[in-house]
């Protein structure tokens, strides 16, 4: 596609590709052997369908392209009317081109496989003592209401509580179509600003929680062996070790080849522990795929999943100044009191257009 340099290489070269595949498939679904296999006609037409949008605007860019280039021609020429009319053509051409371009553009951003599932989410004090696990307890009830106002289910997996009652550690499924898509971007180190209430002076403390969001992995999503895995079980303990039940129901799950440990023992059953490090262990090990995957891919950025301890501080609640910050966007958000009870679509919402614009700015370098 030529012309105006509303599209790059990168991205000429990919809807070229786009376009071969398309008439291809529509090939396909005329072949005999396609039309007597039900499943395959299913899978050659889902393709085309997808497919189809894309290609109807580039061929639709192609044409105001050829006509700007045709008005171009004839403003040139002997004739005055011709030539304002001409001029009126390439306006117009030039308009659509543009249009055109933007929806091309947001068509081809490449959507992310794992949007639509539901989460694991592990949340842990970092430093600042006991403040810090009452802001980690804080953080746990913002998403508990964001879930609740998407009427999403929220389900403790495992929890470590601190003396004061706030959280040492927690980690939670988030169930729901389209968590994953949302609270991709909470993955880091939050900070927080603010007096304690344990703080008798007055004074502004600092203190840390790291947030690692996870996609929910089916058993489909992976397969784990069960030579892979060292299951352990023993007696759970309470506060200051009492025993919390006298049966060895506490499970501690190693995954051999990767080192990750799992430890579930807030249920009073062997069985529902197990279940429960099992889900959380297919969660960490999709992610480490992903991670993997796109290290190999040279990625310009690395998946925000993982673990989020090696995150840097990305996002700031300072409570004397009634401000978040993101360090991601370039601007603040106030009414913290608010964001904490939950109301944070207008913080994700912006992150996921950024994160949009990211992606389709790669797929403008790389054409891939």
């Amino acid at each position: 596609m030529s012309g105006n340099g509303a599209l790059t290489p990168g991205l000429r070269g990919r809807l070229a590709k786009i376009e071969e595949r398309y008439d291809e498939l529509g090939r396909l679904m005329a072949d005999p052997a396609t039309t007597a296999d039900p499943a395959r006609i299913r899978s050659v037409g889902k393709e085309l369908a997808d497919l189809g949008p894309v290609v109807e605007t580039v061929r639709a860019l192609r044409q105001a392209e050829r006509k700007q280039r045709e008005a171009k021609e004839l403003t040139d020429g002997g004739d005055a009317d011709l030539r304002d009319l001409a001029r009126e053509e390439v306006v117009e051409a030039t308009e659509a081109i543009a249009r055109l371009g933007a929806r091309l553009r947001s068509q081809l951003v490449p959507r992310d496989p794992l949007d639509e599932k539901s989460v694991i989410v592990e949340l842990r004090a970092g430093e600042g003592g006991e403040e810090a696990a009452l802001f980690a307890l804080d953080l746990y009830r913002m998403y508990s209401r964001y879930a609740e106002r998407h009427r999403w289910k929220t389900e403790i997996l495992s929890q470590s509580s601190s003396e004061k009652g706030g959280f040492k550690e927690v980690i939670f499924r988030v169930s729901g179509k389209g968590a994953y898509s949302k609270l991709k971007f909470e993955s880091g180190v939050h900070r927080v600003q603010r007096v304690p209430s344990t703080e008798a002076q007055g004074r502004i403390h600092t203190s840390t929680a790291t947030v690692a969001v996870l996609p929910e992995a089916e058993e489909v999503d992976l397969e784990i062996r069960d030579e892979d895995l060292k299951i352990d079980v023993y007696r759970a303990a309470g506060h200051g070790g009492q025993g919390v039940n006298t049966t060895d129901s506490a499970v501690r799950i190693t995954h051999l080849p990767t080192g990750e440990v799992v430890i579930c023992q807030d249920e009073r059953s062997q069985l529902k522990n197990k279940a429960k490090a099992m889900t959380v262990l297919r969660a960490r090990l999709l992610a480490r795929m992903r991670e993997e995957r796109d290290a190999e891919e040279s990625s310009a950025r690395r998946a925000q999943i993982g673990r989020g301890e090696r995150a840097e501080k990305m996002r700031t609640y300072n409570f004397p100044q009634d401000r978040l910050t993101d360090k991601r966007l370039g601007y603040n958000l106030s009414n913290l009191e608010r964001r904490m009870d939950g109301e944070i679509d207008e913080l994700i919402d912006a992150l996921s257009q950024q994160d949009e614009a990211d992606r389709l700015s790669r797929l403008e370098e790389d054409g891939a």
